[in-house]
């Protein structure tokens, strides 16, 4: 059953300026159990800076993680994202077509207000699913 991103999404997501340190984002993607920050300026959205973002393009490059910035590591513009009254079988197909686990979720003019993740549509299309059970288990680290 179709339904719409705003009921399924994960919302106020954690966002970060381009200019914060990437040891920030990672401790601040630790306190809130996240493998993922949106990366906003002025409410408008940047990039996306994903736990795997962290250790490609800065851990494994040998970059300073205390003086390396979210902004030069993160998934830049454009990033691709859906609106809250977009379906979520538009999010799936944007998922598949680009390859990706996560999207923004923006309302007019580009404000981010909240995520969705493949473990959202899973719980939602299938809550009896092992995708389902593994995004909604507590983490185990």
């Amino acid at each position: 059953m179709t339904q719409r991103v705003c009921d399924v999404m994960t919302p106020a997501a954690v966002a970060v300026e381009p200019m914060t340190t990437v040891t920030r984002a990672a401790r601040l993607m630790r306190e809130e159990n996240v493998g993922d920050v949106l990366v906003t300026y002025d409410c408008d959205l940047f990039g996306v800076l994903t736990d795997r973002d962290i250790v490609i393009r800065g851990i494994a490059e040998g970059r300073d993680p205390d003086e390396t910035t979210v902004g030069s590591v993160c998934t830049p513009p454009p990033v691709v994202t859906l609106a809250p009254d977009d379906t979520t079988d538009r999010a799936v197909e944007l998922m598949r077509r680009h390859a990706v686990r996560r999207l923004p979720v923006v309302e007019h003019g580009g404000v981010p207000v909240g995520v969705i993740s493949l473990g959202d549509l899973a719980a939602t299309e299938d809550p009896r699913s092992a995708l389902a059970d593994i995004s909604t288990a507590a983490p185990g680290h």
